[in-house]
């Protein structure tokens, strides 16, 4: 056996209300002003909220534009549910808003407003992009497999509000058979599932127990080979009863879902998290970016699995070091030093580069918003712009002459 698990976890669990509530900001600000430079931080507890941080924008925003917004993404997550009391779940009208944000340094300002319409970074930093050849969507496994089985659950929760709450987290452990598997990208099939699922409290555990181990089991889409219903281990709930749930029962911040929203556990992560950051903020613009060139590296044949390391200075605009490692699964003859060196020379991963790649600066409906990707996950979905293999045929060239 080689094992290896990655968790998720729902909209409604904490931590993600707190990184929806500060995209759902940024991406009402960038709508309204799409120079606006954001950074606000939420963290709820019990019924408090408390937002925090700085802007600077256009737009004209008070206390009461970022309380209905708090209420408003709260409401479209799924709360309250039905089938939960006060006390059991999360009541955004109920809810105390405390609302501190302040205008950015000008001390950052002059450092990321360039002159003509370059941006410099906004921070320093490392960021990582990762890629594997397990799934059709590069992907890991253990990762993929846990998000699936989270938005079916979520889905019935919120079909289904009399009976889940949307507080969900999955885990999934997966066994590669071998390190050699491992290496290779390989899963073998689904060792265990474990969820934790809250449940209005008219229901049995053991109903509850039966009820989502048929929903995944007919819902989730599985590969051949990986789930054999007779074999994987189910853990439902482990603590025997899981009712009150939501920011009632668990604080939650924004930024500590980091894991669950990259690569889980797969792949190194950089120094900060995503949500809440406007585009000029590398670590958002340059995680997308380093995915991006990641999954062409694979999706070009060039190898199996890719990281890429890119690093920036405040103030500069392009990356101080592009960084690839194929993990011993590229191309025997072209060296990693050499790709890296190619990719730095061909793109140049300035913060303002990336936006107009990926339209960062435009969050909408049509395209992406902000609040969604928090929602699911930074990476790994193809309707992300950062997703789209759009220069493959280059990469492609660069597997044809090696």
């Amino acid at each position: 056996m080689y094992l290896f698990a990655s968790e998720s976890v729902s909209a409604g669990h904490p931590d993600k209300c707190a990184d929806i509530i500060a995209d759902s900001i940024v991406d009402s600000l960038l709508q309204r002003d799409p120079d606006a430079k954001v950074a606000t931080e939420v963290f709820i507890s019990g019924k408090h909220i408390i937002i925090g941080g700085e802007v600077k924008t256009t737009a004209a925003v008070n206390t009461v534009f970022y309380e209905d917004i708090a209420r408003e993404a709260l409401r479209k997550i799924g709360y309250p549910e039905i089938g939960f009391e006060k006390g059991e779940t999360f009541f955004p009208d109920d809810a105390e808003i405390e609302v501190y944000v302040s205008q950015q340094s000008p001390d950052i300002t002059m450092g990321v407003v360039k002159e003509g319409d370059e941006i410099g970074a906004g921070d320093q930093g490392i960021m990582f992009g990762y890629a594997t050849c397990e799934r059709e969507d590069y992907m890991p496994t253990a990762l993929s497999y846990a998000r699936e089985i989270r938005d079916v659950l979520y889905a019935y929760a919120l079909d289904h509000p009399e009976t889940f709450g949307v507080d969900i987290k999955t885990e999934v452990l997966i066994d590669y058979d071998s390190k050699e598997n491992f290496d290779n990208g390989k899963p073998q099939h689904i060792e265990k599932i474990i969820v934790a699922i809250p449940y209005s409290s008219y229901m049995e555990p053991q109903e509850v127990h039966s009820l989502v181990k048929k929903i995944i089991t007919e819902e989730v889409k599985f590969e051949a080979g990986h789930f054999d219903v007779a074999k994987t281990v189910f853990y439902i709930n482990n603590t025997g009863r899981y009712v009150t749930h939501s920011p009632i029962a668990d604080s939650g911040l924004t930024g500590r879902k980091v894991v669950c929203d990259t690569y889980g556990g797969y792949a190194p992560i950089g120094g900060g998290s995503q949500s809440s950051k406007d585009y000029s903020k590398v670590d958002r613009s340059a995680l997308y970016a380093a995915r991006w060139l990641a999954k062409h590296i694979v999706a070009a044949g060039l190898a199996k699995k890719a990281l890429v390391q890119l690093s920036y200075v405040i103030a500069e605009p392009r990356p101080i070091s592009v960084t690839v490692d194929t993990q011993h699964t590229g191309l025997t003859n072209l060296k990693d030093e050499v790709l890296s060196q190619m990719i730095a020379d061909r793109f140049p991963l300035s913060p303002r580069w990336i936006t107009d790649k990926f339209s960062l600066d435009r969050p909408s409906k049509e395209t992406f918003l902000y609040a969604d990707v928090a929602a699911k996950g930074q990476v790994g979905y193809e309707e992300y712009p950062w997703e789209q293999l759009n220069e493959l045929d280059w990469f492609r060239e660069l597997r044809d002459r090696s």
